[in-house]
């Protein structure tokens, strides 16, 4: 039953939340203690067919696309050229043929969540975020284990490349050092994406960083259209409705 395995994974010191067919949570749990072995019972209870997810609490898992916006996110792995990376740490094979590979969070450097980290590629790290596990099934899709490896300390190389990326991402909103991200966002709606080189980047940046904050999936895409409009070479309009498509359909296919 799905409660004995919510159990196990608590009892392995993970934070289990339970999760409803369109992948929400089925209660509240930002910023909230770790479920117990009692509330888990409860819930399940009374949601005996909810699949489980995990907070990336303790650890990050490299979030693995291989169906979406027409791009293989398994290729974008292997054009790293790092296999080695990959290897010997937990992972598991998503509903939809993805994978996710999961990672210790470094105690020197703050890994935060970044949409798009690689064409089809998510990093999800934030606290609050989760990611569900085995044995979930979702439109009767299975999760499934691939190995049952301890989460390992990711590799240097992986998180120089994490450093690297997320230092790029926050040149994208740097306006001022003392400004929140929030502020920095509205700034973007009048100064566009930027350069030509990194619209893409941006956009998709810019479009997850607003549902991220719970921003209703219409006015994102509104939002999008405005940022572009505001680009001195704007995004063709197919573009822009692409992406946000894409964007939004991941966050609620993909956890």
């Amino acid at each position: 039953m799905l409660v004995d395995y919510a159990i196990k994974y608590s009892e392995h010191g993970f934070s289990v939340i339970p999760i409803g067919q369109n992948k929400r949570p089925l209660i509240k749990f930002a910023d909230r203690p770790s479920l117990t072995v009692k509330q888990i019972k409860q819930i399940w209870a009374k949601y005996p067919n909810a699949n489980i997810a995990l907070k990336t609490e303790q650890f990050f898992v490299i979030d693995v696309d291989r169906h979406g916006n027409n791009v293989d996110g398994l290729n974008s792995i292997r054009e790293l050229n790092h296999p080695e990376w990959f290897k010997d740490t937990l992972t598991e094979k998503t509903a939809h043929d993805g994978y996710h590979f999961f990672f210790k969070k470094p105690k020197d450097f703050n890994i935060s969540q970044h949409i798009g980290f690689l064409p089809s590629v998510d990093l999800k790290a934030h606290p609050n975020n989760y990611i569900v596990v085995a044995p979930s099934r979702i439109n009767g899709n299975p999760y499934q284990w691939l190995n049952h490896c301890p989460i390992k300390t990711a590799p240097q190389g992986l998180i120089n490349l994490i450093r690297s990326r997320h230092q790029a991402k926050d040149t994208l909103y740097k306006t001022n050092s003392n400004k929140t991200k929030t502020a920095q966002l509205f700034e973007m709606i009048t100064t566009g994406l930027g350069e030509a080189g990194n619209r893409n980047d941006t956009l998709t940046s810019f479009i997850g960083s607003l549902l991220f904050r719970g921003v209703d999936p219409y006015s994102v895409a509104e939002l999008a259209h405005i940022v572009n409009e505001h680009t001195p070479d704007p995004l063709p309009e197919k573009e822009v409705i692409k992406t946000v498509n894409s964007v939004a359909k991941k966050e609620n296919r993909r956890c």
